[in-house]
C-alpha cells in the first residue's frame, strides 16, 4: 500500500494552496495534485452594480494585482458606454501599469522565486531574510525602487494598491508638471535597478545552470497579446496563439474570445481549467494534441517577434541565442521573461513621462454609442486577463465574467507540479529539498490565488482517496 504527502500550505506562493502527492508501493510519485483553497465570488458581486463601478470594484479581486483588474475592467466599460479613452488617458493608463509591472514582478523575483536558486543559501535560508543576511545592498536597493515605483502609482492611480482614476473614456485625473517632473527624477534609477537585475540573474544562470533543469518542461500551447508586427504588448492588441512547435495558430479580438477559450471543471479544487476549444480538453497532457496553453511572461517572450526598446530587445535577444530556439518550453525561464520585462517596463516609463503630451488636460472622452456588453483584454503579470461585462439600459450590470492567467496556467501548474513529483520523489525518498524543489513547479508561474477562483456557483467539497485512487468519502456543503 502506497501513502498520501501533503504539502499545506505551499511556501511562497500569493494566497493558499496545497500539493497532495500520491505514492505507489515503491515509494515513487504516482501522481500528484495542485489544489487552490481560496475561495471567492467576484463574479456574483458585480451583478447590480453600475457599469462604471467595475473598474474600482475588480481592484479588490486581488492586492497584488489590483492595477491588471483596475484597466482591463476599464476596457471593458469603454467598449461597453461606447467611449474611446483620449490618447492622454492611454498614456496616463500605461505610465501607471509600467510601475506596477515593475512592482509586481520585483515582489515575485526577489521575495518568491530567488531564494529558490540563489547560490550558496541553506535549506533554511531559502527566503528573503536569508537573502538580506547574504547580500544586504542587493535588498536595499530594491526596497528604494519599490518605494519609486509605489509611488509612481499612487500618482497616477490615486492609490498605489487599488486605483481609482481610471473611468469609461478614459481617467479622472491629469497628471501635473510637479509630479512628471518627479516621476521623471526615479525613472533613470529605476531603469538602471532593471539592467542590474538582468546582470545579476545573468551571472546566476552561468554559475549554477537552473535555468536548464528539465525537470521543469513542458510543451504547450501560448496565449499572448501583441502590438505592431507582433511586438511585446502588455495594454492593447489582439490576442495571438501559438503552437508547441512555434505555428501561429490564430489572433483573435475580445469579441471573439469564447470562440477560443473553453472551461473544464474538476471536483477536487475550485478554479476552472481553461483550454483552446480549438484543440478540446484531452486531459492533463501538454503536446500540440493537446488543448493546455500557458500565459504570462514566458508566453508573451514565445508569441512576441521583437521587443520594441532598445535594452529590453538585447535581453531578449540574449535570452534566445542561450535557449537556441522558440518557442522556449523550460518553465523556469519565466524567471527570466520577468527580468526581461522589467527592464521593457522601465523603458517605457523613461519613453512616456518624457512625451510632453502626458500632461495634457484632455483626460477623459464622455462622447459615445453605448453599447451595453464591453469585452476587455489585458496583460496581468502573470498573464493574459479577461474582463466581460454585459448590462441594462440603466447600465446595471446584468452579467460578468472574468478568465484570469492563473486559471489560464492551472492546467499546466498541475501538469507540471505531477511531472516534478514523479521525477524527484523516488523510491519513498522525501525531505524538505525535494518538495521544495517540487513547489518551484508552481512558483515559476507566480499563481495569484484569489485571483484564480471568483464564482459562488460551486459547493464546497472534500473528497477523500486511497494510495490506488479509489474514492472513500465525500463530503459536500
Amino acid at each position: 500500500m502506497g501513502r498520501i504527502i501533503e504539502i499545506n500550505p505551499g511556501t511562497r506562493a500569493e494566497g493558499e494552496i496545497k500539493i497532495t502527492i500520491i505514492l505507489d508501493e515503491k515509494g515513487n510519485a504516482k501522481d500528484a495534485y495542485f489544489q487552490i483553497l481560496t475561495f471567492g465570488g467576484f463574479e456574483a458581486f458585480m451583478i447590480g452594480r453600475p457599469a462604471e463601478e467595475a473598474p474600482r470594484i475588480a481592484t479588490r479581486i486581488c492586492g497584488v494585482c489590483p492595477w491588471a483588474h483596475h484597466l482591463c475592467a476599464a476596457k471593458a466599460v469603454d467598449s461597453l458606454f461606447g467611449r474611446a479613452p483620449t490618447e492622454t488617458a492611454v498614456k496616463l493608463r500605461r505610465l501607471g501599469y509600467y510601475a506596477h509591472m515593475i512592482d509586481s514582478h520585483t515582489i515575485h523575483f526577489f521575495i518568491l522565486a530567488l531564494p529558490d536558486f540563489y547560490p550558496g543559501l541553506g535549506e533554511n535560508e531559502r527566503n528573503i531574510l536569508g537573502i538580506l543576511r547574504k547580500n544586504p545592498e542587493l535588498v536595499k536597493r530594491l526596497l528604494k525602487i519599490r518605494a519609486y515605483v509605489r509611488e509612481i502609482e499612487e500618482i497616477i492611480g490615486g492609490k498605489a494598491t487599488h486605483p481609482v482614476t481610471a473611468i469609461p473614456g478614459g481617467v479622472s485625473k491629469r497628471l501635473t508638471e510637479d509630479e512628471r517632473r518627479k516621476i521623471e527624477s526615479y525613472s533613470k534609477e529605476i531603469l538602471q535597478f532593471t539592467m542590474e537585475t538582468w546582470e545579476f540573474f545573468r551571472g546566476i544562470v552561468e554559475k549554477t545552470k537552473f535555468i536548464e533543469d528539465t525537470t521543469y518542461y513542458l510543451e504547450t500551447y501560448y496565449v499572448g497579446l501583441v502590438g505592431e508586427d507582433d511586438a511585446l504588448e502588455f495594454y492593447d492588441g489582439p490576442a495571438k496563439i501559438l503552437a508547441p512547435d512555434g505555428e501561429e495558430v490564430a489572433k483573435f479580438m475580445p469579441e471573439q474570445y469564447l470562440d477560443y477559450i473553453a472551461e473544464h471543471v474538476e471536483t477536487w479544487t475550485y478554479p476552472k481549467f481553461p483550454y483552446l476549444r480549438i484543440k478540446g480538453w484531452k486531459g492533463f497532457v501538454d503536446g500540440k494534441d493537446s488543448g493546455i496553453y500557458r500565459v504570462g511572461p514566458l508566453a508573451r517572450i514565445n508569441v512576441a517577434k521583437k521587443i520594441t526598446t532598445e535594452k529590453a530587445e538585447e535581453a531578449y535577444r540574449d535570452m534566445l541565442s542561450f535557449f537556441g530556439k522558440k518557442p522556449i518550453h523550460n518553465s523556469l525561464a519565466y524567471h527570466w521573461s520577468r527580468v526581461i520585462e522589467m527592464i521593457y517596463s522601465a523603458e517605457m516609463i523613461n519613453e512616456l513621462i518624457t512625451n510632453p503630451e502626458i500632461t495634457r488636460d484632455d483626460t477623459v472622452n464622455l462622447e459615445g454609442n453605448y453599447r451595453g456588453k464591453g469585452i476587455g483584454f489585458i496583460e496581468a503579470p502573470r498573464g493574459f486577463l479577461i474582463h466581460h461585462y454585459e448590462a441594462d439600459e440603466k447600465a446595471i450590470i446584468t452579467k460578468a465574467n472574468h478568465i484570469v492567467p492563473t486559471t489560464m496556467n492551472n492546467p499546466a501548474i498541475c501538469l507540471d507540479v505531477k511531472r516534478a513529483a514523479r521525477k524527484l520523489i523516488r523510491e519513498g525518498k522525501i525531505n524538505k529539498d525535494l518538495l521544495r524543489r517540487v513547489e518551484m513547479a508552481f512558483r515559476c508561474y507566480d499563481p495569484c490565488i484569489t485571483c484564480s477562483v471568483h464564482s459562488v456557483g460551486y459547493p464546497i467539497v472534500i473528497e477523500i482517496f486511497d494510495s490506488d485512487g479509489k474514492l472513500i468519502a465525500k463530503l459536500r456543503r
